[in-house]
């Protein structure tokens, strides 16, 4: 039998149980810490050289110098070309389900005018250049090149440029792919710390961005943690977590399948079932125990169910809901009669997948909304990746003479009730006579 926590919301001891489980610590101890320092510093110091000497290190590659490590489109576009016609059609009906769903997240410009003719208004305007880091290693992710590049160049971003480690020098066609349909303007395959580390500070080929989003391991968190402020961040992400409300009534196999999409990622996912049905909940550890020996990655799913995952009952569906907006789940299967109706009543959760059809797996490929969401109970206040990430605001204020006079008024009252003065006199040089 498959081991996984069976908690029940009517014992005692119920809440500090369940924020045990949840609890995750994703900060890099010291000697992670230490050795992302170094990087960032000698990146910083010798910029190209020093890029490469990592990349040959870590990736196990032996290229001579940076030009071997900047992919050109043509060879992008190859990989497009090149692909199987199943698997190209099916990435650019992806590709284009993202698309049309980020163009409604486009903010625009603003203004109004007051009666007096004083202009007020906000002036929205795309970043200039963003990276996008896109995990190579143990899998490639052309998925995650989608998300993340689509809603940048929806946004307007005039200039994405993706880094991709390629360990031993294993190219992954479809991640090349991806970044031809995506647009992508530069790419170099170069990972890691290092890689972070000249988007943030450039290097003489590499140029230095904005913003840099994208998910990548814990070298990658603990650089992209050091380097915001100097650049700006999407966030950072911890393991991935799929939490199901289930009244009962769906097929257990369906469900126990739903739990293991998250729990393959690795043996820190978390796979969490809610349901008032006990009599479900063994259902659902029967069809754990009856599929796992057939998954690829049995190994991995199983350490994560023992660890981080669970089977809880409730009382009622009102109680789940409850439970829900504590967890505050990345992602949120309402897996019940009436989905829509229980969604009005979710306050925290990356997304919201409605009906026993609707899998998560849906969408991190192809449903439309960005697979990058908020982990760790992150979802309490903050939302996923979008368009408005790659837009800032500027505040329009433009005041008419008669506006200036009597702001002036209510300006220079306040700041010599602060003590400065020519803040104070700055308005008042526009008040009228």
């Amino acid at each position: 039998m498959t081991t996984i926590k069976r908690l029940n919301s009517s014992t005692s001891d119920f809440w500090p149980q369940l924020d045990a489980l949840l609890a995750w610590e994703s900060v890099s101890d010291q000697a992670v810490n230490d050795t992302v320092l170094g990087i960032i510093a000698d990146i910083r110091s010798r910029g190209d050289a020093a890029l490469v000497e990592y990349t040959n290190r870590f990736d196990r590659t032996s290229v001579a110098d940076i030009s071997a490590l900047n992919i050109p489109a043509a060879r992008l576009q190859q990989a497009l070309d090149g692909l199987p016609t199943e698997q190209r059609e099916a990435l650019l009906k992806a590709a284009d389900r993202v698309r049309v769903y980020h163009e409604h997240q486009k903010q625009d410009s603003w203004s109004y005018t007051e009666a007096d003719g004083t202009l007020l208004g906000q002036q929205v305007t795309a970043l200039d250049r963003v990276g996008l880091y896109v995990p190579g290693g143990k899998a490639a992710y052309p998925s995650s090149v989608l998300m993340n590049a689509i809603p940048a160049k929806v946004a307007g971003v005039a200039e994405l440029i993706m880094v991709v480690p390629t360990p031993d020098g294993a190219i992954n066609e479809l991640v090349f792919a991806a970044a031809a349909i995506c647009g992508v303007d530069q790419v170099f395959t170069v990972g890691g710390a290092q890689a972070v580390a000249a988007l943030a500070y450039g290097t003489e080929t590499v140029p230095q961005v904005d913003k840099i989003v994208g998910p990548g391991n814990i070298y990658v968190a603990t650089a992209k943690r050091h380097v915001f402020g100097v650049v700006g961040i999407d966030m950072i992400a911890g393991p991935s977590e799929i939490l199901v409300v289930c009244d009962g009534q769906t097929d257990p196999d369906w469900i126990a399948m739903d739990l293991f999409s998250q729990a393959e990622h690795d043996e820190d996912a978390q796979s969490i079932l809610l349901s008032p049905d006990a009599d479900y909940l063994d259902n659902v550890q029967a069809s754990i125990d009856k599929l796992l020996p057939g998954m690829e990655r049995a190994d991995i799913i199983r350490t994560s169910l023992k660890d981080r995952g669970a089977l809880i009952l409730v009382k009622d569906l009102d109680e789940a809901v409850a439970i829900t907006n504590h967890i505050a789940p990345e992602h949120l299967e309402l897996s019940v009669e009436n989905p829509e109706a229980m969604a009005k009543s979710i306050k925290h959760a990356g997304a919201i997948f409605m009906g026993r059809y609707t899998a998560e797996a849906l969408g991190d490929y192809c449903a439309g909304p960005n697979h990058v969401l908020p982990t760790s109970r992150t979802a309490r206040y903050s939302s996923p990746l979008g368009v408005y990430d790659f837009q800032k605001r500027s505040s329009l204020i433009m005041c008419s003479a008669d506006g200036a006079s009597e702001l002036g008024k209510v300006a220079s009252i306040l700041a010599r009730g602060e003590g400065l003065e020519a803040h104070a006199r700055s308005a008042e040089y526009r008040i009228k006579g």
